[in-house]
């Protein structure tokens, strides 16, 4: 199969470090991503949360932050636990203006996952345009 990351960038009416700490902040995290138990921006830090498939079915995530530049650049390894698989997302920000954000994501890897409808190029850009284009904005938005 061919490897095509997911690309998507959206641009929010909010400063950089508003976004920032929405990627990077458990409590605020939980507002609009997953619910984390703990999260830090730091390189070798390890966290895991659970999400679920088209059918119910629970899938616990394993990440590893790989890469940090404070307020511009968060990364980190994604994985599921008993499958094979192993991808890389990546959060890039840019000033656009000063009360502007432009997020950029980018998620690799998702083809050495399973094949299914769950681990389908589809149901990741699916999920990571709710997640960026609807519940992130709106979350940094309206603070």
């Amino acid at each position: 199969m061919k490897a095509t990351p997911i690309t998507i960038e959206r641009t929010y009416n909010a400063p950089i470090n508003r976004v920032w700490e929405a990627l990077t902040e458990k409590e605020k995290m939980k507002q609009w991503y997953f619910d984390l138990n703990e999260f830090k921006p730091q390189v070798g830090f390890e966290f895991t949360f659970s999400g679920q498939g088209h059918k119910g079915e629970k899938y616990i995530h394993l990440c590893k932050i790989t890469e940090v530049i404070t307020g511009k650049k968060l990364v980190y390894s994604w994985r599921y636990e008993g499958y094979q698989g192993n991808s890389v997302v990546t959060f890039e920000l840019f000033e656009e203006d000063k009360n502007k954000t432009r997020l950029k994501l980018t998620h690799e890897g998702v083809e050495t996952f399973p094949q299914g409808e769950d681990f389908a190029l589809s149901s990741f850009q699916g999920g990571w345009t709710e997640l960026i284009g609807n519940l992130l904005k709106n979350f940094v938005e309206k603070e």
